[in-house]
């Protein structure tokens, strides 16, 4: 097998004794490199001089969703979002931490056990089936000759415990047993020509009651006792056609979402019922009010009613699908949105936790271990790192500080509010510095004017961890006695570091409990993000690596610009 393009040649040879590839550059000054990413797909890519990063020029198999099996069992792929792989409904991933490291090979596992009990006839708890439309079917299905209509196939399916999915199409009945593996989501717009199927997706009857409103679905029920009476299927018809003019006003799917992160189009008045008219207001920051809500299912939601979002409905749904389609363990899920009139709202998952410096600054009844604030720390970074590098868009933050950094029950850190300059007009990024950032996080680029870049975000990242070390405010962390110049804590911590004092820094609230090891790990990444030139600051990939313990770090040295405001106090106070 060989291919040709104009840079380079790649052939792969096999035979008894090995298996290889041959690259030829043929310019041989190109800088290239070749890898096997953790699916097995292989990639060659060449230094871009212009742009300064690499360039993938060649990929075998061609596209992610053609490596076999790449998300797993019970996954659908899709080549034209990030992640490519999503859980199907009523299913959940098997290993989040996998997932997080981009290995998804492990797939999803069901919520709920099916009601495997054959040839029984229908009730309340038998499975349903979710109808999954317009995508590529698994190839290793059963024919069935003998089910000549949808509901024959569909009982096939209810009577074999192992039966996982059907499809009835072209009057001829598919079943799939077991794992189901490559589902493929395909374009199928009114001007596409693919040749999408709906595969209908055996789920528990608990789970598709769970999310029965977020979709359209099929009930599939095996008939028993005597036929219906004329009059009687007139009046169904009649109500089915009512719910159906019902539900398109109703919560809907929004186009283009595909797989477990559907975002849900809301209709104000559900929102006002959830939020019981937007009286529990949980908080309020640069875009709006958040208000606490609950959903029909008894899910928790927070809504962000936005203020100042003047795009229309159409642009507004576009950008609510590309930050939806963002998904990370460290990045609040977003649920649904409401775009009607001068109306935009957000639904996220509600965090029981509530925000980070509620634990950090305000009530002390609970303080957060080192353990878990070193996880915090951990967190926040990986989610930063995701949105910076990972996204199809490089997504920048702009606003980094505790307020908007969430906890969920097990106090996992979950970053809020990214993407949101997204949702607003476009010449709203010129005011960002009066607007968007808060003061004590904002990097020295900010004041300046110039373009900004991801760095602004490791910068209020420096500033937030020294804050989740010591368990008070930068502003009004005090400082040591004796008239020391370092009257703010950022230069104060600096300047203790470089003397080996870090037990002095860490919150006293903590008696002593901490890994000082981890601590002064943590005052270095801290003090390396706070550097007033942004080349001098690391990545949050970067990041990510050096608190894992993957990557050493020296000893940073003390900011200039905060070191000139000390010495301004200093002098101030002589």
């Amino acid at each position: 097998m060989s291919n040709n393009n104009p840079v380079f040649t790649s052939t792969f040879v096999t035979n008894d004794q090995e298996k290889y590839f041959i690259d030829n550059i043929v310019d041989k000054s190109m800088v290239t490199r070749g890898v096997i990413d953790v699916s097995g797909q292989r990639k060659t890519f060449i230094w871009s001089e212009g742009s300064q990063d690499w360039t993938m020029i060649y990929a075998q198999p061609k596209l992610q969703c053609d490596v076999y099996a790449i998300c797993g069992p019970f996954t659908i792929c899709n080549d034209n979002a990030l992640p490519h792989c999503n859980c199907m409904e009523g299913f959940t991933m098997t290993s989040p931490k996998d997932w997080e490291l981009e290995d998804r090979t492990g797939g999803c596992s069901r919520n709920t056990p099916l009601d495997c009990i054959s040839n029984k006839s229908t009730t309340h708890t038998t499975d349903k089936f979710y109808s999954v439309q317009c995508v590529e079917l698994p190839n290793n299905a059963s024919k069935l000759e003998a089910a000549a209509s949808t509901s024959e196939c569909a009982q096939v399916c209810l009577s074999n415990c192992s039966c996982t999915a059907y499809s009835f199409n072209n009057e001829r009945c598919s079943i799939w047993h077991n794992e189901l593996l490559n589902i493929r989501a395909l374009e199928c717009s009114g001007t596409s020509s693919s040749t999408g199927e709906t595969l209908h997706l055996r789920v528990s009857a608990k789970d598709f009651h769970i999310v029965k409103n977020n979709r359209k679905e099929i009930v599939i029920g095996v008939a028993t006792g005597a036929g219906v009476s004329a009059l009687g299927l007139c009046a169904l018809l009649i109500l089915v056609k009512i719910w159906r003019n019902k539900s398109k006003s109703s919560n809907r799917i929004l186009d283009g979402v595909q797989g477990c992160n559907r975002i849900i189009a809301f209709r104000y008045t559900d929102l006002q019922r959830a939020t019981t008219k937007f009286t529990d207001k949980l908080g309020a920051g640069s875009f709006g009010s958040v208000f606490k809500g609950v959903l029909n299912d008894s899910t928790g939601i927070a809504v962000n009613r936005l203020d100042g979002a003047y795009q229309g409905e159409k642009q507004f749904r576009a950008e609510v699908s590309s930050i939806g389609a963002i998904q990370h363990i460290n990045l609040v899920k977003l649920i649904g949105f409401c775009c009607e009139g001068s109306k935009r709202l957000l639904v996220y998952e509600h965090m029981p936790n509530r925000s980070l410096d509620v634990h950090l600054f305000g009530n002390k009844s609970m303080i957060l271990n080192w353990t878990v604030r070193y996880q915090m720390a951990l967190g926040v970074a990986r989610g930063l790192a995701y949105l910076h590098e990972s996204c199809r868009d490089c997504i920048i933050h702009c606003d980094i500080k505790p307020e908007n950094i969430l906890l969920d029950t097990l106090f996992v850190p979950k970053i809020a509010d990214f993407g949101m300059a997204k949702l607003f007009r476009r010449d709203y990024s010129r005011v960002l510095t009066t607007i968007r950032g808060t003061v004590g996080y904002l990097a020295p680029e900010w004041i300046t004017g110039v373009a900004i870049t991801p760095k602004v975000d490791v910068y209020s990242y420096g500033m937030m961890l020294l804050e989740i070390i010591s368990g008070k405010r930068n502003s009004c962390a005090p400082c040591s006695s004796g008239g020391n110049l370092d009257v703010y804590f950022p230069v104060h911590a600096a300047h203790k570091l470089l003397e080996g004092d870090v037990g002095s820094l860490v919150d006293q609230m903590l008696h002593g409990d901490v890994n000082l090891d981890e601590a002064e790990l943590a005052c270095k990444v801290a003090c390396w993000c706070i550097q007033d030139n942004e080349l001098d600051r690391p990545t949050m990939g970067h990041v990510v690596q050096i608190i894992e313990g993957l990557v050493e770090i020296g000893m940073p040295p003390l900011p200039r610009l905060l070191e000139a405001m000390a010495g301004s106090s200093h002098s101030a106070r002589s």
